[in-house]
């Protein structure tokens, strides 16, 4: 009720039905529990259309996560193929600046921007009997039609090269049906409220262990690798683990049965992880997985993404 951006996303569902066009629209808000989700629903589309309200100051909280979620768990690859416009109205300011942080923010995640559509609104009323702005709308519609029949091609951008500078240093390879697990987990409330209270109260074991002092900063984990060493036949890798509060890099290198484990300078290894004390006494404990500490974000990883579901083969300290 008394929102014009649905009233102009409507129209331009009108349109692009009238063009043979599949159209399926998503209210975000109706799939707040599960926004990690829906950049599922990206995968056939030719474009998108963005379409928000600025009532205060911004785009919304919602569309903010959706984005996010499609940087964290969208398919790359078909992002890039797909055009977006951005459709923000505005009843009080910022509808400009809204069109803008939907452009950079596609084309930072890879995607193809087109022109985007946005306007004040203070009569809705007035705004949706008004046949020169229904005109706009419709032409808005076509042109992102053309667009894409078109396959539309556009000069290289800034924000082309943020992204590629952005996932050089953060991003680990997942495939797309590995991103969609992520997604699903993220979205699973129970699965993350478990987490965190196994963090919590792990933290807090944690710091006790450091009080009474039961560690020995060059050795510490080492025999908790050894001791739960399952050897797989023909598997070799090797990892570097950097601990929050540790000088030097726990260094574990397999070949077949053969295991060395200890804190050496950091050399190059076919994975490199990064996690806190609290995490890695998790899982020498048993209390959590290489996986489940991966997919929480607890252990931040680059390099062969295999190699890292096989540390939980290879060191069976759930058993």
């Amino acid at each position: 009720m008394d929102d014009p951006t649905l009233h102009v996303v409507k129209k331009m569902e009108q349109v692009l039905t009238e063009l043979n066009v599949g159209v399926s629209v998503y209210n975000i808000y109706e799939y707040r529990n599960g926004i990690s989700t829906l950049p599922n629903t990206l995968k056939e589309a030719d474009g998108i259309i963005l379409a928000t309200t600025v009532e205060w100051l911004g785009i919304g909280g919602y569309m903010t996560e959706f984005l996010d979620a499609c940087w964290l768990y969208g398919d790359k690859d078909a992002i890039q193929k797909i055009y977006m416009q951005p459709v923000v109205m505005s009843t009080t300011y910022g509808e400009r600046e809204g069109v803008l942080t939907l452009e950079n923010a596609w084309e930072i995640l890879g995607g193809l921007p087109c022109s985007g559509l946005c306007g004040y609104v203070e009569d809705i009323a007035g705004f949706e009997v008004n046949s020169d702005y229904e005109k706009i709308i419709e032409k808005k519609a076509e042109n992102l039609y053309r667009t894409i029949s078109q396959k539309t091609k556009g000069l290289p951008t800034s924000n082309q090269a943020v992204r590629n500078n952005v996932m050089r240093e953060r991003s680990v390879e997942l495939t797309p049906q590995e991103s969609e697990l992520l997604s699903d987990k993220v979205s699973d409330d129970r699965y993350v409220e478990q987490q965190n209270s196994d963090i919590a109260e792990l933290s807090g074991l944690y710091k006790q262990w450091l009080v009474e002092d039961f560690s020995e900063p060059n050795t510490e984990y080492v025999k908790d690798f050894k001791s739960h060493f399952a050897p797989q036949k023909g598997f070799s890798a090797s990892y570097m683990f950097l601990i929050e509060g540790k000088e030097l890099p726990l260094i574990i290198k397999i070949n077949e049965d053969a295991l060395f484990v200890g804190y050496e300078k950091e050399t190059d290894t076919d994975v490199t992880a990064k996690l806190s004390p609290e995490a890695l006494s998790a899982i020498v404990a048993g209390r959590k997985t290489f996986m489940g500490a991966f997919n929480m974000g607890d252990m931040p990883a680059k390099g062969n993404f295999r190699m890292i579901g096989m540390l939980d083969n290879v060191f069976t300290f759930g058993s």
